[in-house]
């Protein structure tokens, strides 16, 4: 049970987070195209990255805090689901060119963020 718990707590962050960081990019760059949802998946793939490396290999945490942070707060920051209806309204809306420019920014930006995020913990 403590183990639902910690991932329920690191969701709520997470996902009050996302909205956070959702919305801050819609104010500085408007609503033309979906910079929130790229934002939280390059920057959440970084941090998985990143955080999943030094987690296990450069600090001694507590598995329930890694369970927090890496399931619960980071499985809800990404928001590929987000991400994906994104990119299906850009297409009904006609704007195809864009529908590919935010697939090939989410996909190569998170992988290469992810990469990174690896190299910089070892």
């Amino acid at each position: 049970m403590g183990q639902i718990i910690a991932i329920m707590l690191g969701g709520a962050i997470g996902a009050v987070s996302r909205y956070g960081v959702s919305q801050l990019m819609a104010a500085s760059f408007g609503r033309s195209f979906p910079y929130g949802t790229l934002t939280v998946n390059v920057l959440g793939s970084f941090l998985m990255g990143y955080l999943s490396i030094y987690f296990m290999n450069k600090v001694n945490l507590d598995p329930m805090i890694r369970l927090t942070v890496l399931v619960g707060f980071l499985g809800a920051f990404t928001t590929f689901s987000t991400f994906s209806m994104d990119t299906l309204n850009l297409i009904q809306s006609g704007f195809v060119t864009k529908a590919f420019l935010n697939i090939l920014l989410n996909v190569t930006c998170s992988l290469t963020a992810v990469w990174v995020g690896v190299i910089l913990a070892r």
